[in-house]
């Protein structure tokens, strides 16, 4: 049978075949070995940039509204990335690249502005010269969020396991 349109030109064959597919369940875990650890220190520092943000924002948000929204900002991305991170879908790696990336450059971008002018920062943030704070381990996380994204993509994984 074949579909013509409006001006009665040919538009293609039409075809009552319907692919067929079998409900399936992913019984894949989550995350194994380092990868937990990676997501429970991301999950760490949602919390403890979420807590600070909350605190710093209700107590007195006129002192440093930039750096107190920017780690209000950091723990948004610290939960959105452990989330992420923590699920195996298309989607949720898409999220979870997107979030390590942002959490990046806005590391990378806070921590530079930050040493060269800090006048913009009366106080810290999280990401304030490049999480010197904390260690910074803000500056590292995001290099092994994208270590572990890539090193853990399905795609990468069976090939893997075909070349072994």
């Amino acid at each position: 049978m074949s579909a013509k349109d409006e001006d009665g030109e040919h538009m293609g064959e039409q075809t009552t075949d319907r692919l067929v597919t079998t409900p399936t369940t992913d019984t894949r875990r989550p995350a194994y070995g380092l990868g937990r650890v990676l997501i429970l220190v991301y999950g760490i520092f949602a919390v403890a940039a979420s807590a600070r943000a909350s605190v710093q924002l209700l107590r007195n948000a006129a002192e440093a509204p930039l750096a107190y929204s920017l780690s209000a900002l950091a723990g948004v991305v610290y939960i959105v990335a452990t989330v992420a991170l923590a699920h195996n879908g298309r989607r949720m790696r898409r999220v979870g690249w997107i979030a390590v990336v942002f959490e990046l450059v806005g590391v990378l971008t806070v921590g530079t502005l930050s040493l060269w002018h800090p006048e913009l920062f009366p106080h810290d943030t999280v990401w304030s010269r490049y999480g010197s704070g904390y260690g910074y381990v803000p500056a590292v996380l995001p290099l092994l969020g994208i270590a572990w994204l890539w090193h853990s993509s399905p795609a990468r994984v069976v090939a893997r396991a075909e070349r072994a």
